[in-house]
């Protein structure tokens, strides 16, 4: 057997590089997900004549059963081009940045576990800056997947995400661009730090226990829990966010805060929890698996029988 020395540690170029690809990974694996979730919290209540009131989309399946019955199968990957910009801007900052953010505030010569709270500081710290960056890609990714609840016969308004760009830029003014900027950034932070700072803890306990080694199975385990601390913490926030960008009646984050909640109830800020979850939890576990298999590999991390 042949082994490649193995590195202790890779640079930010590499992170960054291995972080953007194992979030572009995972985003096209899971973004038909992602589209059931964005179509049912976009969904409102409606009165009916009889007072029955008949949603278009029912539950993750059904979400997903009826866009792709009625806009074909290719409707479920709408906006991959604009979710993979996002993720390679977004996802390779907020998650190539935590390790060395998380060092920097505990200090160089830090021996030992990293408290939790640091954990939880640096993620919220790189998921702030990396959306402030990727913000656009973001706001042309919901646009794109809300263009399926137009009604039949409406012409769509973009034909892309290049045409997104440039027609809200043209239209609305490049700081349109950066509409529900505010809620990103807390939405952001605080998912970041529940699944970078999650995974980071769960790993490091389930490694305590007698038999768990640093795996592909510790690496599942602690990318589902990541998944679940980040939807039950960010859905709200989630909601909120996906209106903003999709809709613009709302004059501000509380305006659309207040009418959904007075409109709809508390529930309506975790529509689409289950779909969520399973967008989060799979996305999670894809991209940490993913993550962890890159840097062994560019740290030299293998081996040849």
């Amino acid at each position: 057997m042949a082994d490649l020395k193995a590195r202790t540690d890779i640079s930010f170029a590499e992170a960054f590089l291995c972080s953007a690809f194992a979030a572009c990974f995972a985003e096209f694996c899971t973004i038909p997900l992602d589209i059931a979730k964005v179509r049912l919290q976009l969904q409102r209540k409606t009165g009916s004549t009889d007072g029955v009131t008949l949603p278009k989309y029912r539950g993750l399946l059904g979400t997903i059963a009826t866009i792709a019955r009625e806009e074909g199968l290719s409707a479920l990957w709408k906006g991959i081009s604009a979710g993979l910009h996002r993720q390679f801007i977004y996802g390779g900052l907020r998650i190539g940045l935590y390790e060395p953010v998380k060092i920097c505030l505990v200090g160089g010569d830090f021996v030992g576990d990293i408290p939790l709270c640091h954990k939880i500081l640096a993620a919220l710290l790189t998921g702030a800056i990396a959306i402030m960056a990727a913000n656009p890609t973001d706001l042309v990714k919901v646009r794109l997947q809300a263009e399926g609840k137009l009604p039949a016969g409406v012409p769509k308004r973009y034909s892309g995400a290049l045409d997104a760009y440039l027609t809200i830029g043209r239209q609305e003014g490049l700081h349109a661009l950066w509409t529900g900027l505010g809620p990103n950034i807390v939405r952001s932070a605080i998912i970041n730090a529940a699944e970078l700072a999650s995974y980071d803890e769960v790993k490091q306990v389930i490694l305590q226990i007698p038999g768990f080694m640093d795996n592909a199975f510790t690496h599942l385990l602690a990318g589902i829990g990541a998944g679940l601390f980040a939807v039950c913490i960010g859905s709200p926030i989630d909601v909120v966010k996906s209106r903003m960008m999709g809709d613009s009646t709302y004059k501000s984050t509380l305006d659309c805060f207040i009418k959904t909640l007075k409109n709809e109830g508390f529930s309506a800020f975790y529509k689409g929890f289950l779909p969520n979850f399973s967008r989060l939890g799979s996305w999670n576990v894809v991209m940490f698996l993913t993550l962890e298999q890159a840097k062994k590999l560019v740290r030299g991390e293998v081996s040849y029988d």
